[in-house]
């Protein structure tokens, strides 16, 4: 349903809410997150260029969440690093379907439409309060 890309983003934005305000750097949340180093210094950017997260310089520099956990979303991790693609025309390129999608297309981009309503009303800060024993990261 959602890219590698936007599993590792979102662990990333779990890692950072967890740990508030402090600062991590790109190793610690490696470690943390199992993001493989190379791959997480592109989501970095990605969520940096996004105003996510935010990165600090210095002896206790890294990175922070920029955004309050309460009101981020899964929605805003997904669409910032790799959006979910709605399908609005026939893929296929067909005339017949230009104005009507058929069943197969229009149950894909239904499917689409439920799983962005459910991405858009989850919060990182929920994920953080779950009474589930199996935290995520095992944070």
């Amino acid at each position: 349903m959602i890219s590698l890309t936007a599993e590792y983003a979102l662990r990333v934005v779990v890692c950072l809410a967890k740990r508030k305000a402090e600062s991590l750097t790109t190793e610690e949340i490696a470690k943390q997150t199992k993001v493989p180093l190379g791959y997480l210094a592109k989501i970095m950017q990605i969520l940096r260029n996004a105003e996510l997260v935010q990165s600090r310089r210095g002896l206790h520099g890294g990175f922070a969440l920029k955004e309050n956990p309460e009101r981020l979303t899964v929605w805003d991790v997904i669409n910032a690093v790799a959006p979910l693609k709605r399908i609005r025309h026939c893929p296929l390129g067909l005339a017949a379907h230009d104005t009507k999608l058929c069943d197969l297309h229009q149950q894909l981009d239904d499917v689409q439409a439920q799983a962005e309503k459910a991405f858009r009303s989850l919060t990182i800060a929920s994920l953080l309060v779950s009474s589930n024993p199996s935290v995520p990261l095992g944070l």
